[in-house]
């Protein structure tokens, strides 16, 4: 009798935590779709205020997408060799440089892009370029790529496979593309999750970095909810997840594709 009980109160938990995740979205889905939010669906449904946010805001979609997508590359180029780095540093090193790694998620991110601001700022070519707010996001997310991928490394006892590799005549080089990479796909697909669904989402730094030209969906969303219609900035929350939804089911896809193929 007590297991039933406990699956029982422990499925009851995780229903009651997934309404209370899942209700105000869907509320707010389906205000993006209602004629007038206060009547309710007695007003009518209508694609009226999806049309006049894409009017409005279309460019936001297309930068955020283009910075989270600039964002990942990024982080995979910086992110693998950094990880196989630490492995290779001592262990008070490789501490002592995950620490300062983690330091931009640490202090609050508009700490980070008025850091940003003091330093590099100062570029007219840089600062008007979404180019500066994809290194805030870079510096922000980096961390949570190069700790999957540490942690995938270490895990596959790496460093055995590389001496094993390094006494049949491998450079370095070539050891990390054909031992290293390999089996630190795992962690990248790990971290390509956080990275993109972070940058997306990403407000602090991007309301500091951004210029007029140069919005994401985020701080769009923001400036609809507070000079528009409710229906306007529920509209743009549908919008978000039009965007985000199919990209968290592509690296879905190809992470499952992964686990298959190494089966």
């Amino acid at each position: 009798m007590t297991r039933p009980l406990l699956f029982t109160a422990q499925l009851t938990l995780t229903m009651l935590v997934c309404l209370f995740l899942m209700v105000p979205l869907v509320m707010s889905v389906l205000a993006g779709f209602t004629e007038n939010y206060f009547i309710g669906l007695k007003s009518g449904l209508t694609l009226r205020w999806i049309e006049e946010v894409w009017t409005l805001y279309a460019p936001t979609f297309w930068l955020s997408l283009i910075i989270a997508l600039a964002c990942l590359v990024c982080t995979v180029l910086l992110g693998v060799p950094a990880a196989w780095a630490l492995l290779k540093s001592p262990s008070r090193v490789a501490v002592w440089l995950e620490e300062c790694l983690i330091l931009p998620v640490a202090v609050p991110g508009l700490a980070t892009a008025l850091g940003l601001l003091l330093v590099w700022g100062g570029i007219p070519g840089l600062r008007n370029s979404w180019v500066f707010i994809l290194i805030g996001h870079v510096l922000f997310t980096l961390p949570f790529m190069v700790r999957p991928v540490l942690v995938v490394m270490k895990a596959s006892a790496l460093p055995q496979m590389e001496e094993a590799a390094a006494s049949l005549g491998a450079g370095a080089l070539r050891r990390f593309f054909t031992v290293a990479i390999p089996n630190s796909l795992s962690g990248v697909l790990a971290g390509a999750f956080m990275v993109v669904t972070l940058s997306v989402g990403e407000f602090n730094i991007t309301w500091m970095l951004h210029t007029p030209l140069t919005k994401t969906l985020p701080v769009g969303l923001a400036d609809s909810y507070a000079s528009m219609r409710l229906e306007i900035g529920s509209a743009y929350t549908t919008l978000f997840l039009l965007m985000i939804i199919p990209l968290l089911l592509a690296m879905h896809y190809f992470s499952s594709a992964k686990r298959g193929a190494s089966r």
